[in-house]
This record gives C-alpha cells, sequence and structure tokens, in this order.
C-alpha cells in the first residue's frame, strides 16, 4: 500500500502551475529578439527535477548564443547557463532544497535557466553555498567551473606560481581565487589597478600591468627570474601570450580560453619543447550540466570557507527586462549582470 500523499516529490510552488514566465527567442540576433513570453510548465521526466529559479546572471556565452555563434542551438530557445533556486519537484531528498549550477547544454541544447522554471537531469543538482544569496550563487558557474577545469588540466600543485592574464575578469578572478587556495603563488596580470573589489585583491598582492612595455621583465621581476609554472591566458592577444609562453619554466602549462579570429600567435618551438612545456586549450560548453555539478559542489566549501570572496554584481535586471539585460553585457561591464525571477 502506498501511504505517500498525493503531491509527495512536489513543493507547493510546482502544484497545479501549468504557465510561467521565461525569456525566449525565434530567431538568432541582438538583445531585441528576445521576449519574455508564458510557457508551459512540465512535470520533470524520470531522473529529472524541476528548479524554481531564483537568480541567473547572463554571461557573454548567453549573449553569442541569442546572437547564433554557438552551432548547436536551435531556435525557439530559452537561454542562460548559470542559475541558483529551489527544487520544487523531484526526488523527495532534493524537493525544498536550495541548489545552484552551470552547464554547457543548459540554455544551448536544452532550455535555459531565464526563465522562472529549469528542468535538470537529478545529477545535475548541487547544493547551494549557505552563505551566498541566490543572486550570488546565481552569477558564479561559467567563471569559476572554467577555471577549475583549466586548472585541473594544468595540474595546478601547492607551492607553483600561477600567472594570470586577464585577472580582473570573471574567469581570471576565479582563477585568481582557486589558485591562492591551493596554495599558489599568484600574480594578477591587468591593465592599470585591479578594483577594490576584484577577486584578484582577495587572492594576491603581486600585480603586473599589461599596459606597459615592458611585460615580460614584470613578470620575471615578480618571479626572480625564474619564470611562471601555470599561466592562465582569459585574454587572448598575441602580445601578451608570446611574452607569456616565454616566460614558462621548466615544465611550465598554458591554459587558454580566449583569441579574436585570424590572429595568431608565434613563438619559438625550440624553447618551448627544450622547457617541456605545455598549451592547454579550455571549452566549458563542452560539460553539461551533470559533468559540471561536481565542480559546483568542489567549489562550494571554499565559498563557505571564504576562500572565494562573493561575486561583484553590479546590475540585477527583473526577467521582464531580460533583454536589457543582455544588452548591457553585450555593451561589457565590470562585475556581473543577474536576472532576477519574482514571485
Amino acid at each position: 500500500m502506498n501511504d505517500a500523499p498525493p503531491n509527495a516529490g512536489q513543493a507547493p510552488a510546482a502544484q497545479k502551475l501549468k504557465h510561467a514566465p521565461a525569456l525566449r527567442f525565434a530567431a538568432f540576433g541582438g538583445p531585441e529578439v528576445l521576449a519574455c513570453q508564458d510557457v508551459a510548465v512540465a512535470s520533470p521526466g524520470t531522473a529529472e527535477a524541476l528548479v524554481r529559479v531564483h537568480a541567473a546572471s547572463v554571461n557573454p556565452s548567453d549573449v553569442k548564443n541569442v546572437a547564433g555563434r554557438m552551432r548547436q542551438t536551435v531556435p525557439p530557445r530559452t537561454p542562460g547557463r548559470d542559475f541558483a533556486g529551489v527544487v520544487v519537484e523531484g526526488p523527495a531528498e532534493w524537493c525544498g532544497a536550495e541548489v545552484w549550477g552551470t552547464g554547457g547544454d543548459i540554455g544551448f541544447t536544452r532550455d535555459g535557466s531565464h526563465a522562472r522554471f529549469l528542468h535538470l537531469p537529478v545529477a545535475a543538482l548541487a547544493r547551494k553555498p549557505a552563505n551566498l544569496s541566490f543572486a550570488q550563487a546565481g552569477a558564479v558557474g561559467v567563471n569559476y567551473v572554467t577555471a577549475w577545469i583549466g586548472l585541473d588540466y594544468a595540474q595546478l600543485q601547492p607551492g607553483e606560481t600561477l600567472l594570470v592574464l586577464g585577472a580582473t575578469g570573471g574567469v581570471g578572478g576565479a582563477a585568481c581565487g582557486i589558485g591562492a587556495a591551493r596554495g599558489c603563488s599568484v600574480i594578477a596580470a591587468v591593465r592599470g589597478e585591479a578594483p577594490a573589489d576584484s577577486p584578484a585583491r582577495h587572492a594576491t598582492q603581486s600585480f603586473i600591468d599589461v599596459n606597459r612595455d615592458d611585460v615580460a621583465a614584470q613578470i620575471a621581476a615578480a618571479t626572480g627570474g625564474r619564470g611562471v609554472d601555470v599561466v592562465y591566458d582569459c585574454v587572448g592577444k598575441p602580445a601578451l601570450t608570446e611574452a607569456a609562453l616565454a616566460a614558462l619554466a621548466f615544465g611550465g602549462r598554458m591554459i587558454v580560453i580566449a583569441g579574436t579570429p585570424g590572429e595568431q600567435v608565434k613563438f619559438e618551438l625550440i624553447p618551448f619543447y627544450r622547457r617541456e612545456c605545455r598549451l592547454l586549450g579550455v571549452d566549458s560548453l563542452k560539460r553539461s550540466a551533470a559533468a559540471c555539478a561536481p565542480m559546483m559542489e568542489a567549489l562550494r566549501t571554499g565559498f563557505e570557507s571564504g576562500a572565494y570572496p562573493p561575486p561583484a554584481i553590479v546590475e540585477s535586471y527583473p526577467l521582464a527586462r531580460g533583454a536589457e539585460a543582455y544588452a548591457a553585457v553585450a555593451r561589457g561591464t565590470r562585475g556581473r549582470v543577474v536576472l532576477t525571477m519574482g514571485d
């Protein structure tokens, strides 16, 4: 006999709900193609959960997705990779849990997080850090997961030196924080001075200014002439990339996540292979939400311990103004832009 109540596995917010708002695009284009529409809310399938999204950041990759630069996306689609919210329907052990996450499938090959409700595989669920607000938690995913993947690829070890190019950006700041938490000496490469609220300032007091002409000399001075063990290149500008490649120590590794179509980087192969260096590319879009969930769980402890600072949120928009949020990210912002989903 089944004694479970008829709505077991559901939280009240999901019961009897038929439609809810979502940001949608039916054709590729600029932010103007986005519209907030009511869409049907289906019950989750087997091994799925329904998440009531409270907040979700808008990433540059979301803007590119709407613009048609991601081949895997077929409209109509709800975009959005990062999210934070509450499980309202699914396995009993997850119902009511505050969760967060990201994924290269969310918003691309399946409807994304820029909506009041999000369907996810149960394997994609990870518990949100207790000390972060929903807005803060919803602004973490892409940046920290991308940084985490790259540093794992590079097998960054305690005591090594990490140089981050573009340290005031989202991924760069995350790489600084993760590197410092792993016991590394972090050198943050920035344009001018890093803002006071930059995660890089939380991680290191060692900065170099890439606006100057002596980047190689600055790196040499910061490392006592030894060079760096790992470079995380979040910029992809040839002159800067070439200087960092030349600064790699024996066994050095460079991680690259950025570049401009048509631009080429030149470096001499003989010293590169004699120093047994490695060049590594990272594309976080290749990881599904389920693949990202273990990383989000590992990151949770870092945020709860204070090893990683909360993300700096510079603008917040209600879901109904989602097109404006996309336009803000397209223009470029310092800090995170977040959508809030309302009641």
